[in-house]
């Protein structure tokens, strides 16, 4: 890690317009200064450790770094382990072991609302004048937003919660976006022919149970899986608990069927993009009325997918 840094603090989840106008402010004022872009960012999760209920994922922490990078090139994301001992600093030691002597911090930049070190004690006034001991400078980033409001993590999972999709869109700047590896089914979709890959236990919000138009993108190995995610292709999805095929089930699962695709997807790491919802989950009368109605669905889903393309920042995904 470079001696002289400019360190932005915060939990980014979701990656969202307002947190890119932040780290692409950040990226320019590193540069003007001389210094190198590191972004200091939690997991878990401080709420979890903290006794709270944490807020559902937008992000997992892999599609974070990943969003972080493609934003701000170059940047060094940082990612402190938050546990009760690292809670228990007080807002100096904070200061002093975190952003001093580990991330050579220079300049820090938070929003006007931080709050940090054991009990909250610590906020933006007390990181001024620990600066000045520290020897960093502070600055407080600006909100964006639009004439909703500022952009922010809440507002997304309140858009997501209501499959709002466009407003949620409009806030992230991408789909919101479900991932996990596939894994096997009853496959019943393939007697129907609808054959479907499964995900369950997907880490980010979920939005209402129902069918939606999506896009898909396939993972790759390691690491740097998200670096080497690739499109895979348009085709619908159900999120649900599959009522009429199996009314006991009560763990959510989300099963997309691709158009013109074949081949076996079991183990492979996908991410599904939602792009709009067509109608909410139900239970019907048996598997001919469930075909037909997956027939108008995927017909559905074409014309909702149809003209879209891929990100042409995201390095052959689609976001």
């Amino acid at each position: 890690m470079a001696r002289d840094n400019l360190v932005v603090i915060g939990n980014f989840d979701g990656l969202h317009r307002g947190h890119r106008a932040v780290l692409e402010d950040a990226a320019r004022s590193a540069k003007e200064h001389h210094l190198s872009l590191v972004v200091l960012t939690f997991a878990p999760h401080p709420a979890e450790v903290l006794g709270r209920k944490a807020p559902p994922l937008l992000t997992p922490l892999p599609r974070k770094i990943a969003l972080a990078e493609r934003t701000a090139p170059g940047v060094f994301v940082s990612v402190t382990r938050f546990d009760h001992a690292f809670a228990s600093q007080s807002p100096a030691e904070f200061a002093k072991v975190v952003l001093h002597e580990t991330l050579h911090a220079r300049v820090v930049m938070v929003g006007k609302n931080f709050r940090f070190g054991a009990q909250r004690a610590g906020d933006f006034d007390e990181l001024g004048r620990l600066g000045e001991v520290f020897d960093f400078r502070t600055r407080s980033h600006l909100l964006v937003g639009d004439e909703r409001g500022p952009f922010s993590s809440t507002r997304a999972r309140e858009a997501i919660a209501r499959a709002d999709l466009d407003e949620a869109q409009s806030i992230l700047g991408r789909w919101h976006a479900l991932s996990g590896t596939v894994v096997g089914g009853d496959r019943r979709g393939r007697t129907i022919g609808f054959p479907t890959a499964n995900i369950v236990d997907a880490p980010e919000a979920l939005p209402p149970f129902g069918v939606y138009a999506v896009v898909v993108d396939k993972l790759g190995a390691g690491e740097n899986g998200e670096k080497q995610a690739r499109t895979l292709g348009r085709g619908v999805a159900n999120l649900g608990v599959r009522p009429t095929v199996d009314p006991n089930e009560k763990r959510p699962r989300l099963e997309v069927h691709l158009f013109d695709f074949e081949g076996d997807l079991y183990g492979e790491r996908l991410r599904v993009h939602l792009v709009k919802q067509l109608r909410v989950e139900k239970k019907f009368a048996g598997l001919d009325a469930l075909k037909a109605q997956i027939a108008m669905d995927a017909s559905d889903a074409r014309a909702a997918t149809k003209d879209l393309l891929p990100d042409p920042e995201a390095g052959g995904a689609w976001a």
